[in-house]
């Protein structure tokens, strides 16, 4: 039996060391199969569900919904990803703090939030991290207050794809998001992630430095796509093999790049 404790600030929640319960997408799955934790936590503060920033950046509460992010124009660069998680019931329930930690072959809000370069606030400790660094952490995944997000500069600068079988909530294949800012007609600061291609959402060094410093032009599409899984490493399960998600990387990427071209 699982008991859900609510506490009542983030910080308690921290200090407890019980695995944290946000939207339930993740945890109602193990507690009704009776493999959850005996201890899980939760809290009402407000702090979690705060959207703030204008400008340059904004901060996202670590339990902000899918469907808060989509019913929000400012936030309209995120509503691609956000729309790809599940159907609305899901999209009701799933936190952006949630996603970071989603199995595969779940998670895809992550990849947009690395590709934008974003920072994670982590519970009672001091500064941010980048998101790419905290998803890593699998087996003691750290308690995550709120997201630091970068705006792309322009609506051409961010990029984002998600290949599945089943059509419109059906889990990945694979996911894209790339970011690509332009400086007098190069690009700088590109930044290119894949979703289920490896045990977390990764970035793919081979394409960045493939697009980096260049235009956004046929010779370099096609370069980034020959080194789009250069790097990772696929799994292999009943939705897609290794192969096949190397196979097509960099074809979904070349068509993702050719739309922000």
């Amino acid at each position: 039996m699982t008991v859900i404790e609510t506490l009542p600030t983030l910080a308690e929640a921290a200090r407890s060391g019980a695995p944290f319960f946000g939207g339930g997408t993740i945890w109602m799955r193990a507690v009704n199969a009776g493999e959850a934790p005996p201890r899980l936590v939760r809290t009402a503060d407000p702090a979690l569900r705060d959207i703030q920033g204008a400008g340059d950046a904004v901060r996202i509460g670590a339990g902000v919904t899918m469907a808060q992010i989509l019913a929000r124009g400012d936030l309209s660069f995120l509503h691609a990803p956000a729309r790809a998680i599940g159907g609305p019931q899901v999209r009701n329930q799933a936190t952006v703090g949630g996603n970071l930690f989603a199995p595969h072959p779940y998670g895809d809000f992550a990849v947009a939030l690395i590709a934008l370069g974003a920072r994670a606030v982590l519970a009672g400790q001091g500064g941010a991290r980048p998101v790419e660094e905290v998803v890593r952490d699998r087996a003691r995944p750290p308690l995550v207050a709120a997201l630091e997000v970068p705006r792309p500069r322009d609506a051409r600068a961010f990029g984002w794809l998600k290949v599945s079988r089943v059509k419109p909530k059906g889990v990945s294949v694979l996911s894209i998001a790339v970011l690509a800012p332009r400086e007098g007609g190069r690009l700088r600061g590109v930044r290119v992630a894949f979703g289920a291609m490896g045990p977390h959402p990764m970035r793919a060094a081979g394409a960045e430095r493939a697009l980096e410093g260049g235009a956004l032009d046929a010779a370099a599409i096609a370069r980034a796509a020959a080194q789009a899984a250069e790097g990772l490493d696929p799994p292999t399960d009943a939705i897609a093999s290794a192969w096949y998600r190397r196979a097509v990387a960099g074809v979904h990427l070349r068509r993702l790049l050719e739309g922000m071209a």
